[in-house]
């Protein structure tokens, strides 16, 4: 069993944030066994524990493929064959598919720092770039919304959104995916977009961008 820091409190790390909430994934385990560390699982059929003390998220290393409409229509799988790298690669920007190796489920200390990265999220750290991982951003419309808020939330560390994927953005909107999101779930995206930054014409300045 390998277990790491993942997602956005790596990436809050090397950009100097303050992290707000860790989140692991656990690969080359079971559901069986989670649940024997005292672990409690979050949904009937969604691989996500809580920590029994911390309260924080261990998700089991999984992929999607996507079945149907809107952002949860999605088959996942979850077994200890999957890898860190085909978890990562299932998510939405290469900032947030970052991982640090972790000493086990009870220690968070990190075994020595180094970030794992397969998709070139350090580069794009460094180059202030949000940019999708792989094709499959357009499976997801939610992420049109995700994108728009980190827009909002880095813009004063001079990010920008890649050309490539606003076109998948467009392409996105264009297909009428994101009409399959519930109104309180894109309110929520949105408010969350508008509330990262004093300047709060940003966030809506990118989702106009977009359409």
């Amino acid at each position: 069993m390998q277990v790491y820091l993942v997602g956005g409190a790596v990436r809050d790390q090397l950009l100097g944030r303050p992290i707000k909430d860790k989140d692991f994934v656990v690969v080359g385990t079971t559901v069986t066994e989670m649940l024997a560390a005292g672990f409690h699982q979050v949904g009937a059929d969604f691989p996500v524990f809580l920590h029994p003390t911390s309260k924080e998220e261990y998700a089991l290393a999984r992929t999607e493929r996507k079945l149907g409409h809107g952002y949860q229509g999605f088959s996942v799988h979850a077994s200890p064959e999957v890898s860190l790298a085909d978890d990562l690669q299932r998510r939405d920007l290469t900032v947030n598919a970052m991982a640090i190796e972790v000493i086990s489920l009870t220690d968070d200390t990190p075994i020595n720092g180094e970030v794992i990265d397969y998709y070139d999220g350090l580069e794009d750290i460094s180059s202030r770039t949000l940019r999708h991982i792989s094709s499959a951003f357009s499976e997801d419309p939610l992420r049109v919304l995700r994108t728009a808020r980190f827009y909002g939330r880095y813009y004063d560390l001079g990010f920008t959104i890649a050309d490539e994927t606003l076109t998948l953005m467009r392409q996105l909107v264009s297909s009428g995916e994101l009409a399959h999101l519930s109104a309180e779930r894109i309110w929520q995206e949105s408010s969350r977009a508008m509330m990262q930054t004093s300047l709060m014409s940003i966030g809506s300045n990118c989702l106009r961008a977009a359409y």
